[in-house]
C-alpha cells in the first residue's frame, strides 16, 4: 500500500492527499513533521534526504516534492482523468502547477503565517495588507485565465487544479478583507462540490496559533504515529 509521510494540515501535504483521494487510492498516512517529528531520523532521511514533507513510498519507490508526487500519481493512476491525454492540455496543467509554486503560494502562505500563525497582539497590519495585495495581484492572473472556462485546463478538472485549489482555500478563509475575484470564486465553488476537496482541503484551521496547534494535535487519529 502507498505510504504518505506528512501531516494533514501541512500546506504541502494537503495537495498530495487530495490527489490520492480524487484517484480513489488507499494509503497509510505516516504522521511526520511539526509536532509529530520523525524528520530527523535516519529512517526518514533515506526516504527524503531534505528531511521535509511530503514524501511518498509506492512499494520500494520513494518520491518527494509535492508537485512531483502529484504528477507521478496522475501519470501512474490517473491517465485520462487527473492526467490529460492531450499533450498540450497536459502542458497547460504543468504550467499552472509551476505558476502556483512560483507566484501564488508565497504571498498566500506568508499571509497565513502573518495572521493565523501569529498571535493577534503581535500582528503587523502593514505587512498583512501588503501580503494581501500581493496575493490578490497574483490571483488576478488566475481570475483572468478562468474568465471563460470552468477549470484551469478547460472544461475538465485535472491535476492542474490541485495545487491552486489548496492555495485558494487558504486565501478565502483567512480573516482579511479581500477584493473580489469573481472567476476564481466561481471556480472555488465548483471545487467545493467535490467530496475529496471538502474532506481533505476544506479544513477549519482556526484563527490563531492556539487554535492551529489544537487542530493539528487532534488529527492524530487520521494517521500512524
Amino acid at each position: 500500500m502507498l505510504k504518505v509521510w506528512g501531516r494533514p494540515y501541512s500546506s504541502n501535504v494537503i495537495p498530495v492527499i487530495w490527489a490520492l483521494n480524487e484517484l480513489g487510492l488507499k494509503y497509510d498516512l505516516m504522521l511526520a513533521g511539526g509536532s509529530f517529528g520523525k524528520l530527523d531520523t535516519d529512517q526518514y532521511a533515506k526516504i527524503n534526504p531534505n528531511r521535509m514533507i511530503p514524501a511518498i513510498q509506492d512499494g520500494e519507490f520513494a518520491l518527494w516534492e509535492s508537485l512531483s508526487i502529484i504528477r507521478y500519481l496522475s501519470e501512474k493512476y490517473g491517465k485520462g482523468s487527473l492526467l490529460p491525454s492531450d499533450p498540450q492540455v497536459k502542458a497547460i496543467a504543468d504550467q499552472w502547477m509551476e505558476w502556483s509554486a512560483s507566484k501564488a503560494f508565497g504571498p498566500v502562505i506568508y499571509l497565513f503565517f502573518a495572521t493565523v500563525r501569529t498571535e493577534p497582539a503581535e500582528r503587523d497590519i502593514v505587512k498583512i495588507t501588503r501580503l494581501r495585495d500581493e496575493a490578490h495581484e497574483a490571483l488576478t492572473i488566475l481570475d483572468q485565465h478562468l474568465s471563460n472556462q470552468a477549470y484551469v485546463c478547460g472544461d475538465k478538472f485535472t491535476m492542474g487544479d490541485i495545487p491552486l485549489g489548496c492555495i485558494v482555500y487558504r486565501y478565502f478563509n483567512i480573516k482579511v478583507d479581500r477584493p473580489k475575484l469573481p472567476n476564481v470564486e466561481a471556480w472555488y465553488q465548483r471545487l467545493s462540490e467535490r467530496p475529496a476537496y471538502r474532506k481533505n482541503v476544506m479544513r477549519h484551521f482556526g484563527e490563531n496559533p492556539t487554535d492551529w496547534a489544537a487542530l493539528e494535535k487532534a488529527c492524530e487519529s487520521e494517521g500512524i504515529t
